[in-house]
């Protein structure tokens, strides 16, 4: 058997016929930047997570650029995050000239661990950037209260949770700010590049609207240093037609994660962990092994993809050796980046499939234990 990882050409194929309509609709109208499909997007957007406003944008790595020029971040501002995750989290402060401070993540859900956070404020931090990992977002129980005592913003980097919850609020209804991405392998992915932003407040909603293109307040008048971070119209289109089907695919992903944990109960394995007060999107499923790179082999072998999010933590990286981190200062982050493995994950896998990398798996972390020993 062979696994498809993501399964974009079966959702394309499902939804073809409404996909194709909705871009030949701008293509008809050669509307090609900000036409009318931005717009509806947006309105069912805020819909679909009861967010005030949702502002379309070019990506996920924009949207955080987008929600930290609107708090007006400036250099030598600090902002706590994680070191475990995407590069963007952490690479858009430092593009601000601003300073990332990480803080290591709790070992069961793999996001920013709250009870570290507090020790590293200082006179400069201006924000907290939790990410929502895999699709489970952080505990914003304990972030806010943290927030609030120290007047700090939270900009929430949701690019992998679009739809999961906390405390059964929308995961892009936390914060002052939330991002998301539809980079096309995201649980709600376009056809290129695109993200949103989402916030409840009035003045910063118009402030993004007016940075994504170019700081614009009416044309060829610019209030703000802004940016090209508009998000284009066939995208916009695209990700339309799937919102629609969306809360049935994320159904479809709870019940695939559900089956994978059934069937992949085995000593030899750590699974995912969704703490009772959240939901998770599912972007990823991710286990942790003993002698990754050895289990990875031989799930190729027998057609399994796998990826491994993330194999180096963000303080390793050569990029941010200036910020004087060395290994050994957040350990849970360098030990889980060792031993994660994401397996194939989508709304459309069946159950022989699943049952057959369940089975595979199983069998490759046993015998790789085997040969080590």
């Amino acid at each position: 058997m062979k696994i498809d990882f993501a399964k974009l050409q079966y959702q394309y194929q499902l939804y073809k016929t409404e996909i194709d309509t909705a871009m030949h609709s701008v293509l008809d109208k050669s509307n090609y930047i900000m036409g009318d499909e931005v717009r509806d997007l947006e309105e069912n957007l805020q819909n679909f997570t009861g967010a005030k406003h949702a502002i379309t944008c070019s990506s996920g790595t924009d949207a955080l650029l987008l929600a930290m020029m609107a708090l007006e971040i400036k250099p030598d501002d600090e902002i706590i995050t994680t070191p475990f995750t995407f590069i963007a989290t952490a690479e858009t402060i430092a593009f601000l000239g601003a300073k990332p401070v990480f803080v290591d993540i709790d070992e069961k859900t793999y996001n920013i661990d709250p009870s570290k956070i507090e020790e590293k404020i200082t006179k400069k931090t201006k924000a907290i950037m939790p990410v929502s990992l895999y699709g489970q977002p952080a505990d914003m129980d304990a972030i806010g209260t943290i927030a609030d005592t120290y007047n700090l913003k939270i900009i929430v980097d949701g690019a992998q949770s679009f739809g999961s919850t906390f405390n059964n609020v929308k995961d892009s209804c936390v914060g002052d700010i939330s991002t998301t991405s539809f980079f096309p392998a995201k649980p709600l992915g376009c056809f290129g590049d695109g993200g949103a932003v989402f916030t409840d407040d009035d003045g910063l909603a118009k402030k993004m609207k007016s940075l994504r293109v170019h700081g614009q307040s009416k044309r060829y008048h610019h209030q703000y240093i802004g940016m090209g971070g508009r998000m284009d119209t066939l995208q916009c289109a695209v990700v339309d037609v799937k919102l629609r089907h969306y809360a049935k695919d994320l159904a479809l992903r709870q019940e695939v994660a559900q089956k994978y944990t059934k069937a992949l109960q085995s000593k030899e394995l750590i699974l995912p962990f969704v703490d009772k007060s959240a939901t998770s999107a599912w972007a990823q499923y991710s286990v942790r092994v003993k002698n990754r790179d050895k289990v990875q082999t031989r799930l190729k072998e027998q057609g399994i993809p796998t990826a491994v999010h993330y194999p180096m933590p963000l303080h390793l990286q050569e990029c941010f050796a200036y910020l004087g981190y060395k290994k050994g200062d957040f350990p849970v982050a360098e030990i889980v980046s060792k031993e994660i493995i994401s397996l194939p994950m989508n709304p459309y896998l069946s159950d022989d499939e699943i049952t057959y990398v369940a089975e595979h798996l199983i069998a490759a972390t046993h015998f790789s234990k085997i040969d080590n020993n």
